[in-house]
């Protein structure tokens, strides 16, 4: 702490940081144990470790077929801050759990409200009136006529979308993986080796100003659209033809925006106590808006409240994988820029809502950072989402739980949605469209966080 405290004199005598970080190279120059140096703009160089497995054309498999999705969804924003989500194409209802292969089914419509506005009305047409008192000399006065209310924002999503299972030895398959505030690429050590061991070629980077990048000394090099377009230029770099992305808490905003930017090149998605489908916006009265050198005399007490709330347990073992996984190991000033540039206002509800991939939601029941129901919320918005709460981890699950989690993945990269039943629901289906189309559509309901798996139920229009 005497350290602490002489090395934060010493910044604001100096104004500097004491702890910059910079890349960190090998004797002969070249990549060591797959770690390379991009620069992603002039000055601005991340590292980047870059597992390309070595595949013989024997054991090298041929992408197969998948599956074709249709993804029809209109999304309509109404001025009272309600928010109306009918989905008009397939809809998957599966459980990631077994891997086994989800449902399709047709046509359900489906109507959520905005996190704002939940005293908001559920239907975005008024209530008629009572109908009046009749009588024997008096017919019953026809009910009055429903006014529309003229929607603030209206969005249609027409696409096919083809879903297939990811194998270690297709060769079109790349996984990127993206830390969050205060950690680095080391974090993702345990899903790194076992996805590389599969066959699967894996990218994860250090974010500017974290691990071996070089930390710009001036504020704006950290807001979120800085970070977006560096990860938007490493993953133009080593992309392929079908790519999944995984973001742990403030990288899963990152894989979103790579989600909503590249559509057709990530084919899915999984977002780790990420949060809920909010647009970002730094917090005024947040303890990372005191000076730098104060924040450097306080890191101590950061790293163990860190250590507290970021996993289940506080023993030697979480100690050590702290301390392995370099969390919160940068310097004050980067700390504090990283958490003032939280501004992103286009990623509200609608964002995520216009999201077409299939995403995978892991939650840590002991997570004290991320409420259980901003997953909830989350997996509410989104078109295919597919919750998972796992009851050992915390915020650091991957750390915490490596072998479940690598398990989970493993499976959702394999899972596929099975279109057998398709015909004979498109059969059904046809008939009945005459009698559907004056039927009445019930609201969305979302499963209590007491379930383990915390999918959706969606109450289906009444004859079908």
């Amino acid at each position: 702490m005497l350290t602490s405290i002489t090395e934060s004199i010493f910044c604001c005598l100096m104004g500097k940081t004491t702890s910059v970080v910079l890349p960190v190279k090998s004797s002969d120059g070249k990549p060591a144990d797959g770690f390379e140096f991009v620069e992603v703009k002039p000055g601005r160089v991340l590292r980047v470790r870059h597992i390309l497995p070595e595949r013989s054309a024997m054991t090298e498999a041929q992408p197969e077929a998948g599956s074709s999705i249709h993804c029809k969804r209109k999304i309509t924003v109404y001025r009272n801050g309600q928010l109306v989500i009918e989905n008009l194409g397939d809809v998957l209802h599966s459980e990631i759990l077994q891997c086994q292969n989800g449902d399709v089914e047709q046509c359900s419509t489906v109507e959520v409200e905005l996190s704002d506005y939940t005293t908001a009305p559920s239907s975005p047409d008024p209530k008629p009136a009572p109908p009046l008192p009749t009588s024997d000399q008096q017919k019953p006065a026809p009910p009055p006529r429903r006014r529309r209310r003229r929607p603030k924002r209206t969005v249609l999503i027409d696409t096919e979308r083809c879903i297939s299972s990811c194998k270690g030895m297709h060769s079109d398959v790349a996984l990127f993986f993206i830390h969050g505030v205060g950690g680095s690429l080391h974090i993702w050590g345990s899903q790194l080796d076992f996805f590389s061991r599969l066959g699967y070629e894996v990218i994860a980077p250090d974010l500017a100003g974290h691990g071996a990048s070089t930390a710009p000394q001036i504020a704006a090099a950290y807001t979120f659209y800085a970070l977006a377009e560096d990860l938007r230029a490493i993953f133009k770099r080593y992309a392929r033809k079908r790519n999944i992305l995984i973001g742990h808490s403030y990288g899963v905003s990152f894989c979103t925006f790579l989600a909503h930017e590249y559509p057709e090149q990530v084919h899915k998605v999984v977002m780790i106590n990420g949060g809920g489908p909010t647009a970002l916006e730094p917090s005024l009265c947040s303890i990372f808006q005191l000076p730098s050198c104060v924040l450097h005399c306080l890191s101590p007490c950061l790293a163990w409240s860190f250590l507290k709330a970021g996993f289940a347990r506080q023993g030697a073992k979480e100690k050590q994988l702290l301390k392995e996984g370099n969390a919160f190991n940068v310097s004050p000033f980067v700390l504090r820029a990283m958490m003032s540039g939280q501004y992103w206002p286009e990623g509200d509800e609608v964002y995520h809502a216009e999201l077409t991939s299939p995403i995978l939601l892991v939650h840590g029941m002991y997570d004290k950072f991320v409420p259980i129901d901003e997953d909830q919320r989350m997996a509410e918005i989104l078109l295919f989402a597919f919750l998972k709460v796992i009851e050992e981890g915390s915020h650091m699950v991957m750390m915490e739980c490596p072998e479940t989690v690598n398990t989970l993945l493993h499976e959702f990269f394999l899972w596929e949605p099975d279109n057998s039943k398709k015909d004979m629901v498109t059969m059904v289906t046809a008939s009945q469209t005459t009698a559907d189309e004056a039927t009445p559509v019930q609201t969305l309901t979302v499963a209590n966080g007491n379930s383990s798996t915390g999918t959706l139920k969606v109450n289906k229009p009444l004859n079908k």
